[in-house]
C-alpha cells in the first residue's frame, strides 16, 4: 500500500459513475484516485493504447518517448506513485547549447565563456547597460531584455522562442516563466565569460527516469488495476442529455463527465455551443511537433543528453537521446537520438514529411553528432499538440471556454491540454489527482 494518501479520501457510494475522456496522465491519474475511494469509473481512449504523450514508440527495437521526458516531481506522494515499482537513472540536469558552430553549457548566459571575445563584450555591455530600460517588462521580449540585456536576448533566447514558440517574444506573456530562467547576476555572468563553469544553474537538482520501459513507466502504478475502452473517439457531446457521440457510431451517457480533450477542441465537440465560445477557443494557441528519430548501429553515438539549438536554418529546437536516458531505449550495442521540431498556425513548416526528416539528418550530420554509415533506422512522426502558448490572449479566451465547459456544461477538465496549461507531468499528474478529490467531496 502507497505510504502517502491523499486528505480528502472519503468513502462514497459505490454506483456512483465517472466518465472520464482520455488516458493521457492526467485522466489516469483522476480515474485512480477515484478508484481508491470506491467510486465506478471508466475511462475511455481514442487511441489503441494508453497514456498520451506519456506514451512512446518502437521501432526495430529502439523506443522513443512522445518528446523529451523526465521526472523532476518534487511532492512526496507524487512522486511515490509515479516511481513505485520502477528502478530509476538519477541524471544531472546539464544540457548544452548549439548556436552558429559554438556548443555552449546551459543556460548560455553563465557560459559565455567558448564565445570569441567580441561576441562575450557586447553581451557584457548589454547586460550593464540595458537592463534598467525595462522596469515592467509587458511582454517576453522586454522581460528577457529586463533580465539580460538587448544583445543577448535578440542572438540567443528571441531566436531560440520563435523556434520553440512559433511565434515572436513580443507575442507573450511573462507569467509563464517562473523559474525556468535563470536569472544571473553580473559576477555570474562575467565569472562563466573568463573561465568555463562547471555549477548547475538549472530549474531541477536532479531528473529521473525508469530504467525499463521508457517513460511510460511512470504509469504502471496508475494503469496496474484499470481497464481502458480503445479505439474510441468523441465527435460530440449533448450536455442537455448527458450523452457521448462516438466515431463509431455508439453513444453512450454518463453521469459525471471528466476530460482531458484540448480545450480548443471542445466548444466544436459539445453540440449548441455559442459563437462566442467557438471564437475564444479557435484564438487559444498551441504548437505541435515533429519527432525526428534516429537509431545507430553502434554504442556512443550520443554523447549529450539533450541540448538546444538556436540556429534558425536549423529547424529542430531541442535533440535529446533516449539510449542516454536509459541503455533499455535501444537493442543492446546500439544508442539513438530523437530532434524536436515545432509548429503551429502562426508557423508552418513549409517542408514535406520527407523533406524535413532530410533536412534534420542532413543538419545533424553538418553539426558533427554522426556519420550517415551509422545510422540503422531513422523516421519522422506528427504530433498534433506539444505546448500550450501563452500569447497575452490566453486568459481571457480560456476563461471563456473554461467558463463555459465547466460551469454552464458541467464537465471537469483535466491535464496540460484538458486545462491548457504549462503542465509538467508530475502537475498533470496532480491535476488529475485534485479533480477527483473535488468530485469525492462533492458526494459526501
Amino acid at each position: 500500500m502507497i505510504g502517502f494518501q491523499p486528505k480528502w479520501r472519503i468513502p462514497v457510494n459505490s454506483s456512483t459513475d465517472v466518465t472520464i475522456l482520455g488516458s493521457g496522465i492526467s485522466g489516469m491519474s483522476c480515474a485512480y484516485h477515484l478508484d481508491l475511494s470506491g467510486v465506478t469509473v471508466e475511462v475511455i481512449e481514442k487511441d489503441a493504447t494508453y497514456g498520451g504523450l506519456c506514451g512512446n514508440f518502437t521501432v526495430k527495437g529502439y523506443r522513443f518517448d512522445r518528446f523529451v521526458h523526465f521526472s523532476f516531481a518534487n511532492n512526496e506522494y507524487t512522486r511515490e506513485i509515479l516511481e513505485c515499482g520502477n528502478e530509476m537513472y538519477h541524471h544531472k540536469p546539464e544540457s548544452s547549447n548549439f548556436s552558429d558552430g559554438t556548443w555552449l553549457r546551459h543556460p548560455v548566459q553563465n557560459n559565455l565563456f567558448p564565445l570569441p571575445l567580441d561576441e562575450k563584450l557586447n553581451i557584457i555591455k548589454g547586460f550593464i547597460e540595458d537592463r534598467n530600460k525595462y522596469i515592467k517588462p509587458e511582454n517576453y521580449e522586454e522581460w528577457l531584455k529586463m533580465q539580460y540585456g538587448d544583445y543577448f536576448s535578440e542572438n540567443y533566447p528571441m531566436k531560440y522562442t520563435e523556434k520553440y514558440w512559433t511565434v515572436p517574444a513580443r507575442k507573450l506573456g511573462v507569467e509563464w516563466v517562473g523559474n525556468r530562467m535563470h536569472k544571473p547576476s553580473l559576477d555570474e555572468v562575467l565569472k562563466g565569460a573568463m573561465a568555463a563553469n562547471k555549477e548547475i544553474n538549472y530549474y531541477t537538482k536532479e531528473m529521473r527516469y525508469p530504467k525499463k520501459g521508457g517513460y511510460k513507466s511512470v504509469l504502471n502504478k496508475l494503469k496496474s488495476n484499470m481497464d481502458i475502452t480503445y479505439n474510441k473517439q468523441v465527435m460530440s457531446i449533448d450536455v442537455s442529455s448527458k450523452s457521448i457521440s462516438f466515431k463509431d457510431g455508439t453513444i453512450k451517457n454518463y453521469t459525471k463527465l471528466v476530460s482531458s480533450i484540448p480545450l480548443n477542441q471542445m466548444p466544436s465537440i459539445i453540440i449548441d455551443t455559442p459563437k462566442n465560445v467557438k471564437n475564444a477557443a479557435e484564438k487559444l494557441l498551441c504548437t505541435g511537433g515533429y519527432l525526428v528519430y534516429f537509431g545507430f548501429n553502434k554504442p556512443n553515438i550520443a554523447k549529450k543528453l539533450w541540448f538546444y539549438i538556436y540556429d534558425k536554418d536549423i529547424y529542430p529546437s531541442r535533440v535529446f537521446s533516449p539510449s542516454l536516458k536509459s541503455p533499455d531505449n535501444v537493442p543492446v550495442g546500439a544508442s539513438s537520438l530523437m530532434a524536436e521540431v515545432y509548429f503551429s498556425k502562426e508557423l508552418e513548416i513549409k517542408l514535406s514529411e520527407e523533406q524535413l526528416k532530410e533536412h534534420v539528418k542532413d543538419k545533424m550530420i553538418a553539426m558533427g553528432l554522426f556519420k550517415n554509415e551509422d545510422i540503422e533506422i531513422y523516421g519522422i512522426k506528427k504530433e498534433p499538440y506539444a505546448n500550450v502558448v501563452f500569447t497575452h490572449e490566453i486568459y481571457e479566451n480560456r476563461k471563456i471556454v473554461r467558463d463555459y465547459v465547466e460551469n454552464k456544461c458541467g464537465i471537469e477538465i483535466v491535464g496540460r491540454f484538458g486545462e491548457w496549461d504549462y503542465f509538467w507531468s508530475d502537475q498533470s499528474f496532480e491535476s488529475g489527482q485534485r479533480v477527483a478529490g473535488q468530485i469525492i467531496k462533492s458526494k459526501k
